[in-house]
């Protein structure tokens, strides 16, 4: 679902450009501040999961009977292991390299992918209908429910939020009522599979550390009101998940990638239908600038090399280098906020003094 420039005016990017950059922000604050569930053990996880993501992104499944393919957003799946505040800044990290390095996703459109694809389901869905129901006691049932419901509602919510953008930017070859009656059914159908896979995943750190799913519920704190990981038991079993989540992402990016399915998603899907193409073209300074700083920096358009033939090694490739450049930026990010949330802390306790 990850929209192109030409979905967009100006305005309405730059307008969605500043909403997301907020977001991000008020994130980095959250946790700066110390409530945002971030402790020094689920730094790594910031790192490895957001390469789970980058992978799990890359494999399109095909949604029968369509001729249309759906992955996952993955969202609520980072904010029940991480916590929201630390989902949304890894989901934006992976958004933002996908665009730069990957031309998937427009510059101009960034904050639109953001807010669509991170803040709704990490700040709405998550707090909103995931909590309300595992507060009533983590289990594989409760979970599995939660996983499904809070998925759905996240997608419907963020595929109607291109809907509205597109409206509000005067995108005249996709009128309302039709591009909106394609785009809501196509993302349920997304969103029934991307639940059961985010069940599943959780129901699986459920059985290896329970701990990190009460820490993304209770805002930081384990059940025993401890930090998540806080003892040698607890550090073993987040080292465990850390690398099993580290394996699942090498073998998805370098080898289930290739089998992605090559039908249009459910967004060029819905496109298609509607306008006839899923490329629409937009002129103008702005979508210059925009397009031009992209092909600079992206050394692996479409996941291919610039001038290769899109083989299966090319993705593979592709997938590969995105998921280290995903634990270097989403990993770093994290530890920089540690840090400086440290440091501030340290220049506290010596004024108090």
């Amino acid at each position: 679902m990850h929209m192109a420039d030409a979905l967009l005016s100006p305005p309405v990017g730059g307008l969605m450009l500043a909403a997301g950059v907020a977001a991000i922000g008020v994130s980095v604050k959250k946790i700066g501040s110390g409530g945002g569930g971030l402790d020094e053990k689920k730094i790594p996880m910031m790192g490895v999961m957001g390469a789970f993501v980058f992978a799990g992104q890359m494999i399109n499944f095909t949604i029968p009977g369509t001729g249309s393919s759906g992955h996952i957003g993955g969202g609520v799946l980072l904010a029940a292991i991480l916590g929201p505040f630390p989902a949304l800044i890894t989901l934006a990290s992976v958004l933002l390299i996908q665009c730069l390095f990957f031309a998937d996703g427009g510059l101009l459109a960034y904050g639109c992918n953001v807010v669509n694809m991170a803040v709704i389901p990490c700040l709405l869905a998550f707090p909103f209908i995931y909590k309300p129901i595992v507060a009533k006691g983590l289990s594989k049932k409760t979970i599995s429910v939660a996983a499904v419901l809070s998925v759905v509602v996240g997608l419907q919510l963020g595929a109607f939020g291109v809907v509205l953008e597109t409206l509000v930017s005067g995108v005249t070859e996709l009128p309302f009522g039709t591009f909106v009656l394609l785009m809501q059914p196509i993302h349920l159908a997304i969103g029934l599979v991307e639940g059961v896979v985010t069940a599943a995943v959780l129901c699986f750190v459920h059985s290896a550390h329970p701990e990190l799913l009460e820490s993304a519920i209770s805002g930081g704190n384990n059940a025993d009101g401890n930090s998540a990981g806080g003892n040698s038991a607890g550090g073993k079993r987040i080292r465990t998940v850390v690398v099993v989540f580290a394996v699942l992402s090498a073998l998805i990016a370098g080898g289930l990638s290739i089998l992605a399915s090559s039908n249009p998603d459910g967004l060029e899907w819905a496109m298609e239908k509607t306008a006839g193409t899923a490329e629409l073209e937009r002129e103008g300074p702005v979508f210059q600038a925009a397009a031009g700083a992209v092909e600079k920096t992206a050394f692996l358009p479409d996941y291919a090399l610039k001038d290769g033939e899109g083989s299966g090694g090319e993705t593979a490739l592709a997938g590969i280098v995105g998921s280290v450049i995903t634990v270097i930026i989403a990993g770093g990010a994290g530890l920089l906020i540690h840090a400086t949330r440290a440091a501030r802390r340290v220049t506290q306790e010596k004024k108090a003094v």
